[in-house]
């Protein structure tokens, strides 16, 4: 299983959002850059991830799971952009901020501490098991 981080702005869509779609979940629609349109094909089901309040907050506070795999954007009618759906699987419950992430020496490779724009990114298994330790969440 791989893992990733889906970052999304709280004020435009929460964890809390995702939360309240149940098991259905939601498309991650609207993605218009390449690289997070591939890390999304390159999704599997059951694939976790991060999901990060960017902007405000700045902070890892829940964990998702990818329920549908990648297929055409609702949003558009451009063939080039493609998203999965995810659902909320739990919230972390104490919220690491990116501050919190880049000081911590064994994080300093991950792709959210060295590009931070973009929007869904990979995470590898030992920054997986290092997040959620610091959110006291058990790795799944």
């Amino acid at each position: 299983m791989a893992h990733w981080l889906f970052k999304s702005e709280p004020d435009v869509f929460s964890y809390d959002d995702l939360a309240a779609k149940g098991p259905k979940g939601q498309e991650w629609d609207g993605v218009r850059n390449y690289q997070a349109r591939n890390n999304m094909r390159a999704m599997q089901l059951g694939d976790r991830g991060f999901f990060y309040h960017s902007n405000a907050g700045k902070d890892v506070v829940g964990i998702v799971e990818v329920c549908a795999l990648a297929h055409p954007d609702s949003t558009t009618d451009d063939i080039r952009w493609e998203c999965v759906d995810v659902r909320a699987v739990q919230p972390v419950p104490n919220p690491p901020s990116l501050d919190d992430i880049k000081a911590n020496p064994k994080l300093a490779n991950m792709v959210l501490v060295n590009n931070s724009r973009l929007s869904v990114q990979p995470v590898a298994d030992d920054e997986w098991a290092e997040i959620c330790r610091m959110g006291g969440v058990k790795p799944a």
